[in-house]
C-alpha cells in the first residue's frame, strides 16, 4: 500500500484528503498549527489550547462515520454564547483538556469519526504567525496576515514565534512517504507556516518520496496579486531551500464567467506560465451546484473537485 502525505491546512487539505480517501492508500495529513482566526482564535486565547480548526477539517475529510456525525462536527452555532463556534472545535478542545495532550485529543477524535488515515499537527508547540512588511507594518497572527491587502507590496520576513521544533511524528511521516503532496491552500497562511517549523524543510529535501505541488485555483488580491504558477513554486521553494517538486498539478478548466465576475474584487484565476515537463494540466474544478447551501463564502464557489484531484494524483501514485 502506497503511503501519501498531504501538507497544508484549511479547505485545500480537505479537498485532497476527501478525494484520496476513496482509494486503497495509507494517508497522513500534516497540518499547520498557526491558525488563530474565528472560533479557533477564541478557543486558543480563552482556553490556552492548540488550534483545532484545520485539524477538524482534516478529520472530517478522512471520516468514515455517518453523514450526520460529519455534519455535527462541522455544525456552527448561530447565536448565544457559543455563536461562531463549530461543535468539532469545541469537542477537540475539550478532548485536549481531558487527555492533557493535543495529539492524544486528535487520536481520540479520529476514533470517534472512524477516520481512514492519520492527522498530525506539524508541531505541538503553541505558535503565532508573524509577518513584517516592507512598509514596517508588523502583522501579528494568521488572521492579520490573511486579511492584509499589502503583502503583494513586499515583505521583509515571515516567521513563527516562538520558533518551534517539528513534531517527530510529522518528520517520520515525511521520511517514510511514497508521495508527498503540498497544497492547495493559502500560500502565506496554510502552506508556508508548515515550512517555518524547524526540521520540516530539511525532511522534505531529504525524503525519497515523489513530491508534488497542487497550485491554487485563485489568487488572493493584496497577497498573491498577479501570481502565476511559477511564482507559487518560487515562493514555496524559497522556504524549502530548493525546488523539490517532481510534478506540479494545475487546473486548466475555466469557471463560468459570472463566477469570475463575483470573484473580481477578491482575486483572479491563477495562470500557468511554465513550459515544464513537470506541469500536469487537468480540469479540476468542482461544480458550484455542489457547494453547501449554507456556505456564504464566495471563495468556496470556485474550488477543487475532490474526485478529479484524487484521480490525477492516483495516476501518479500508480506509476511509482
Amino acid at each position: 500500500m502506497k503511503k501519501i502525505v498531504v501538507i497544508g491546512g484549511g479547505t485545500g487539505n480537505f479537498a485532497v484528503l476527501h478525494g484520496l480517501k476513496a482509494y486503497d492508500v495509507d494517508l497522513s495529513a500534516i497540518v499547520s498549527m498557526a491558525d488563530d482566526g474565528g472560533s479557533t482564535g477564541i478557543l486558543r486565547d480563552e482556553l490556552g489550547v492548540l488550534p483545532p480548526g484545520d485539524v477538524r477539517q482534516c478529520l472530517v475529510a478522512l471520516s468514515n462515520s455517518s453523514n450526520m456525525m460529519r455534519s455535527l462536527m462541522n455544525y456552527r452555532f448561530e447565536n448565544g454564547g457559543l455563536e461562531g463556534h463549530s461543535f468539532g472545535n469545541l469537542l477537540l478542545s475539550a478532548l485536549e483538556k481531558v487527555t492533557g495532550s493535543f495529539e492524544k485529543a486528535v487520536e481520540e477524535m479520529g476514533k470517534i469519526l472512524f477516520i481512514q488515515g492519520k492527522v498530525i499537527p506539524v508541531t505541538t508547540h503553541e505558535v503565532r504567525l508573524k509577518m513584517l512588511l516592507n512598509n514596517r507594518t508588523l502583522l501579528e497572527g494568521e488572521k492579520e496576515v490573511y486579511l492584509s491587502q499589502e503583502i503583494d507590496q513586499g515583505y521583509k520576513s515571515i516567521y513563527l514565534e516562538p520558533f518551534p521544533k517539528a513534531n517527530p511524528h510529522a518528520i517520520d511521516e515525511i521520511m517514510n512517504a511514497d508521495m508527498i503532496v503540498v497544497g492547495p491552500g493559502g500560500l502565506h497562511t496554510s502552506l508556508i507556516p508548515n515550512l517555518l517549523v524547524e526540521g520540516v524543510s530539511e525532511a522534505l529535501r531529504n525524503a525519497q518520496a515523489k513530491k508534488g505541488f497542487v497550485v491554487n485555483l485563485m489568487n488572493r488580491k493584496g497577497q498573491t496579486t498577479g501570481f502565476k504558477v511559477s511564482d507559487y513554486i518560487k515562493e514555496v521553494s524559497r522556504f524549502i531551500g530548493e525546488d523539490i517538486f517532481d510534478f506540479i498539478l494545475v487546473n486548466d478548466q475555466d469557471p463560468p464567467q459570472e463566477l469570475i465576475e463575483v470573484y473580481a474584487e477578491e482575486g483572479e484565476l491563477v495562470e500557468n506560465d511554465m513550459k515544464d515537463g513537470r506541469v500536469i494540466l487537468a480540469p479540476l474544478l468542482g461544480d458550484p451546484k455542489d457547494a453547501p447551501k449554507k456556505d456564504l463564502l464566495k471563495r468556496n464557489l470556485i474550488r477543487h473537485d475532490s474526485k478529479k484531484l484524487a484521480q490525477e494524483l492516483m495516476k501518479i501514485v500508480n506509476h511509482l
